[in-house]
């Protein structure tokens, strides 16, 4: 079908009131970029989900990172989008103009040559993401111990999707359909979706990032809710295959194994962290058990922003007492965070 009959389709839409969840951030800020809501009803109402790493990454952890950043003969490895994520005790960006010792990754590969120039400093990544990352993750830990290097530790707080997914379908039942996160499909599949769109009753679908995909995978939810259908459709064929990427997820499994995770904003979920196994606890750098969380400002919304309940611009603190540059809440600390995303095309609301 031609992407100006799904617009017309879109745009005079006069049925039911629908909320879909676009899950990941780079599809929050395709939204933006594409100018999706002016093209579509009123009544279909976008709202994003908890698809940013980043932001889900609890108190404990950036405290935990905070301690080997200044402990002795250790150095702190992170992307930096984590600089700004508020601790209890401040965040890794004050910590390093306070002489910690943090240095930015561009890839967690990097590690490898710094720990073999400097046998006496242990190098702790701060391994935050979803499946898409992992893969990174295991190889740094198999070519370490093929080196047999002993100064490279991982502190994880790596996440898997679907379980949150299934919380959120079952906690906040008013939302209709999904948009699957394209990049996390490349490695789990499109497949994995159906259990969820069987058990819920809610149409799911798989969408890559630019406008047209957007659109379209909007228009197959709309055209799915319409027929009473729910179903796991993937549009995002030519990069998403229904049983994923196999040697992604052969590679996760060796290395790693399920355990409960702290989500920021929405609790321990048993079995949607990933940690070391057994086998190579000597590159764990104490990932399990970082399970508290900071209560946040009564008036700060990050935890119903995250699963949908508000737009970002919706909470008190948007824009005024929080902001990109002095964030309070985490969803507006990453370039995946829906408030930072919102924030940054604020002209556009």
């Amino acid at each position: 079908m031609e992407i100006q009959t799904i617009i017309q389709y879109l745009k005079n839409y006069d049925g039911p009131k629908v909320k879909i969840m676009e899950v990941c951030g780079t599809h929050t800020a395709s939204i933006f970029k594409g100018g999706i809501r002016s093209l579509i009803s009123d009544k279909i109402r976008l709202i994003s989900g908890p698809g940013c790493p980043v932001c889900v990454t609890p108190t404990a952890y950036i405290d935990k990172c905070l301690s080997y950043a200044l402990a002795e003969n250790h150095v702190l490895l992170t992307f930096g989008d984590m600089m700004k994520v508020p601790g209890s005790q401040g965040s890794l960006s004050q910590a390093k103009g306070e002489g910690a010792k943090v240095e930015l990754m561009y890839s967690p590969a990097e590690v490898i040559e710094k720990a073999k120039a400097n046998p006496a400093i242990t190098y702790v990544i701060a391994a935050v993401g979803f499946e898409t990352t992992v893969p990174i993750y295991a190889l740094v830990i198999s070519e370490a111990k093929s080196l047999g290097l002993k100064n490279i530790k991982l502190l994880t707080a790596l996440k898997t999707i679907i379980l949150p997914l299934s919380w959120i379908c079952s906690t906040e039942p008013d939302i209709d359909g999904f948009i699957c996160p394209g990049h996390v499909s490349v490695i789990i599949g499109s497949q994995v979706f159906e259990k969820l769109a069987e058990k819920y009753h809610k149409p799911f679908a798989v969408a890559g990032f630019e406008t047209e995909h957007i659109l379209a995978v909007i228009y197959d939810i709309i055209r799915q809710l319409m027929a009473n259908e729910s179903k796991v459709h993937n549009l995002y064929a030519n990069a998403v295959k229904p049983e994923g990427n196999k040697k992604a997820q052969a590679i996760i499994d060796q290395y790693f194994e399920a355990g409960p995770a702290m989500w920021r904003g929405l609790g321990v979920i048993e079995g949607s962290g990933l940690y070391l196994k057994s086998e190579y606890a000597e590159y764990d750098a104490g990932s399990l058990g970082l399970d508290y969380d900071a209560e946040l400002a009564e008036c700060c919304s990050c935890g119903d922003v995250i699963i949908g309940r508000l737009n970002p611009n919706e909470c008190a603190m948007f824009g005024e007492h929080c902001t990109p540059e002095n964030p309070y809440g985490p969803c507006m600390v990453s370039s995946e965070g829906a408030c930072g995303i919102w924030y940054r095309n604020r002209g556009n609301l």
